[in-house]
């Protein structure tokens, strides 16, 4: 991992715990990168559940119970399909935190309705309605998936504020 989470996933780590709550994430374009963020934390497994990676359309529809037909309609990088990995997330765990992202990293990829660089990120919590943004990074690959994390990571926070 290039870049340091280690504050922001411990931050998030003590305000889960101090709710007795646990988080669970899907990713996308991260590949795992925040997964491997919130894991680096020593006794991460007291409020860290699981996480996905479902980079394939089959695996968002396996994993996650993505419809086909979101996916057909607004492509695999879009609000709708990110509603649906969070929601998919929030099902197949026992988490009371779920975290999604999808996007188009780079170098390649890219869609009419999402350019390179566009992620997609959802937050769903017990207590409150579905979060969904839309970013536009810039940078290279790597880049743009700290990025994503680091929004991740800082929106989730918040939340739990």
């Amino acid at each position: 991992m290039v870049a340091n989470f280690k504050e922001l996933s411990m931050k998030l780590g003590n305000l889960l715990h101090q709710r007795n709550w646990k988080i669970a994430v899907a990713e996308s374009c991260t590949g795992g990168l925040l997964s491997a963020a919130l894991t680096a934390v020593s006794g991460a497994s007291s409020w860290f559940d699981r996480g996905f990676v479902s980079y394939s359309a089959d695996a968002k529809q396996e994993m996650l119970s993505v419809k086909n037909a979101t996916l057909e309609s607004y492509g695999m990088v879009s609000e709708q399909t990110v509603r649906e990995m969070v929601e998919g997330v929030w099902q197949h765990s026992r988490a009371q935190m779920a975290v999604a992202i999808t996007g188009y990293a780079g170098p390649k990829g890219g869609d009419a309705n999402a350019s390179l660089g566009t992620v997609f990120l959802a937050w769903k919590c017990e207590d409150k309605p579905v979060v969904v943004k839309r970013e536009q990074f810039v940078g290279d690959r790597l880049s743009v998936r700290e990025q994503a994390v680091n929004v991740a990571l800082t929106e989730a926070i918040n939340l739990l504020k």
